[in-house]
């Protein structure tokens, strides 16, 4: 398996800031350096030029030519220092006059004509000399009794390649100082920069189940972090509600199967504590067995309860005739009904929006709930009434009336209106809980009415268009 190392990013922002700062600073200084080389070699060949156009003025008189041949060190002097050539003659002879202390071998120039005006643009810049740049004009002179003379000045550019290559050597120096600062500089920004980051970090460190419904705190935090913390608070949220709804069905499951436990066991050790008929074991056994199929059921709700889950539950979800969905219903629990005088009515029109098996669910925990308390010989009455927001579905029923103290109680796990029925194996207290778990996840609404003799139950289902809307 493929290990990945972990890195910092204080680190990796301070390499950042580095590289930006050597780059901009190295090539602030190379466009520096390039324009002092330009005006460097701008101002010598002013220089050649200008001596080799005193040159010609000098040697136009025959005399002067014999100065220079008998006095070199005065026309060595007027050359300045070490770095400058000379060398004065005929075309295809030997030199007559020569100024080289550095004994370099010369290179061919061509001769600017007599009659041609100097200029910049005939110095000529060759590549080096034993490595070092070079630099030289030559030109025609019409010396008088000479005859025509060759004329070439030129210049070895050490000095300037030094100074220039001290100044480069300066700009990388400083640059790369510069750098370094600026990443020392940008870990201590970073670093504190980070602050909020890690004041989180430490907030949400401390958050566990003793204090899951604690939340990150957004007042004064970075607006580039809102985002974060607000994914963060709302997986809390998530975890808080799970963990609470984990918490719940585990109490109520303690609570709950005490009883049908503690009845199997206390009916079997009485039956144990002396011989008795088969018919007494069998009756026995078939109290057992009704106690067992409570359990049954019950767990069978409570797994139900704790994985819904809206992701997954919904995933099916789908519009649904309202009129077929009824109908349905009312088939599946026609026979039921009619054992105990209840007739069904159904009706209905539009269409649901909704998961096809959660609708069923909820609506047949509905119907067996309004079975199971209504009066007999009376009518029960489904339908679903289409409105522009949604679907209204009510299960009306006759009987006794609710109490009003117990109606915002009837959705709660375990309750019962009726204690009477607490151990009835027909019941366990999750159906009307169940129906509100769903409602939930379609994130619709139910209520139930109970008036004159007439309980109705109510649940609404928003329309596709208005859940979308509100996603």
């Amino acid at each position: 398996m493929k290990v990945t190392g972990t890195y910092s990013l204080t680190l990796r922002l301070a390499l950042v800031f580095a590289v930006l700062a050597f780059a901009a600073l190295a090539g602030l200084g190379a466009a520096l350096y390039n324009q002092l080389e330009e005006q460097l070699t701008r101002r010598d060949d002013i220089q050649l030029v200008s001596r080799i156009d005193q040159l010609r003025t000098i040697l136009n008189d025959s005399n002067t030519l014999e100065l220079i041949k008998n006095k070199p060190a005065l026309f060595q002097n007027m050359l300045g220092n070490r770095e400058a050539l000379l060398t004065i003659g005929a075309p295809g002879q030997p030199p007559l006059f020569v100024v080289n202390p550095s004994d370099l071998a010369l290179p061919s120039v061509p001769a600017v004509p007599v009659d041609h005006v100097m200029a910049l643009n005939d110095v000529q810049h060759l590549p080096s000399i034993n490595g070092v740049p070079f630099s030289a004009v030559a030109a025609s002179i019409d010396s008088g009794d000479q005859g025509n003379l060759q004329v070439l000045i030129g210049k070895v550019m050490s000095e300037r390649t030094a100074m220039l290559a001290n100044y480069r050597l300066s700009v990388y120096g400083l640059a790369s100082l510069a750098a370094i600062v600026l990443a020392l500089v940008g870990c201590l920004l970073v670093y504190r920069g980070l602050l909020p980051l890690r004041r989180i970090a430490r907030h949400a460190h401390g958050i566990g189940i003793a204090n899951l419904g604690e939340r990150l705190d957004r007042h004064g935090t970075p607006r580039e972090l809102q985002p974060m913390i607000e994914a963060f608070n709302a997986m809390l949220d998530r975890l808080d509600r799970g963990v609470a709804q984990l918490s719940q069905v585990s109490t109520d499951m303690a609570h709950e199967l005490r009883t049908p436990i503690n009845n199997l066991l206390g009916e079997t050790q009485v039956a144990l504590q002396q011989h008795r008929s088969v018919d007494a074991y069998q009756q026995l056994l078939a109290s057992n067995v009704e106690e067992l199929e409570r359990l049954a059921r019950m767990l069978d709700n409570m797994l139900f309860l704790a994985r819904t889950d809206p992701a997954s539950a919904l995933s099916q979800r789908q519009e649904l005739d309202a009129c077929d969905e009824m109908q349905r219903i009312a088939d599946y629990f026609e026979g039921l009904a009619a054992d105990v005088g209840i007739s069904i009515e159904a009706r209905g029109s539009g269409v649901i929006w909704a998961e096809p098996m959660l609708l069923r669910r909820a609506l047949a925990n509905l119907c067996a709930n309004a079975i199971k308390y209504g009066a007999a010989d009376s009518t029960m009455q489904v339908e679903a009434i289409a409105e522009a927001d949604g679907s209204y579905l009510r299960v009306r029923n006759q009987g006794a009336t609710i109490p009003a103290e117990h109606l915002l109680r009837l959705f709660e796990r375990f309750y019962r209106a009726d204690p009477s029925r607490e151990r009835s194996a027909q019941s366990n207290g999750l159906g009307l809980s169940i129906v509100a778990t769903i409602m939930q996840l379609h994130q619709g609404r139910y209520s139930v009415s109970s008036a004159d003799g007439v309980t109705c139950f109510e649940l609404f289902f928003p329309a596709r268009e208005t859940r979308d809307a509100g996603v």
